[in-house]
């Protein structure tokens, strides 16, 4: 349960970095004014942390699978739609980095439910900080190699292979449950 939280946690912070940190550039690349640029990225960091609101509440009405089940469709439906979206479509690329900021809610708040749920008080805090961690260098690689990786390709396709990364916490999260049950 602590490594699925923590997983949960690291894919979904690749995903909105790699994506984000790309999105400035793509919209500017192809003539996008740095007002709409603000817009965006101003949009997509409220759907990151205003949802936090009641992310907590979902979660327990309906539990960490759901959510992270709700964090993998998210976030594929964003990749999905920022790798269709026309270039100069302003509301696709909108909608696309909404929905990013707020499957990238739904899988960081699941994933530290997870957490506290498989913890101690006396582990939990080394637990949440080594995860952390890994969340930091997994992000900060994931900013570094989307510039190179779209420089081999396109932004749609980082958007779309984001997009099916996202796809595979809902698998996992099937694979994980179905080996922690009993037989």
């Amino acid at each position: 349960i602590v490594l699925l939280g923590s997983f949960v946690m690291i894919i979904t912070q690749i995903i909105m970095v790699a994506i984000m940190t790309m999105t400035p550039i793509h919209m500017s690349h192809h003539g996008h004014s740095l007002s709409s640029v603000g817009l965006v990225i101003g949009l997509h960091i409220a759907a990151m942390y205003l949802p936090s609101l009641v992310t907590g509440a979902l979660l327990d009405k309906f539990g960490r699978n759901v959510m992270i089940v709700a964090a993998s469709i998210t976030l594929f439906l964003s990749g999905i739609i920022a790798a269709l979206s026309s270039t100069n479509s302003l509301i696709g690329i909108t909608i696309a980095l909404v929905l990013l900021g707020l499957g990238w809610n739904f899988g960081l708040i699941s994933g530290t439910a997870l957490i506290i749920d498989g913890t101690t008080m006396v582990t939990r805090a080394k637990v949440q900080g080594m995860t952390d961690v890994w969340i930091a260098i997994f992000g900060a690689s994931a900013g570094l190699l989307s510039g190179i990786f779209m420089d081999m390709s396109t932004y749609g396709t980082l958007a779309f292979v984001g997009g099916i990364i996202g796809f595979v916490l809902f698998p996992l999260l099937f694979w994980v449950t179905k080996r922690s049950q009993p037989v």
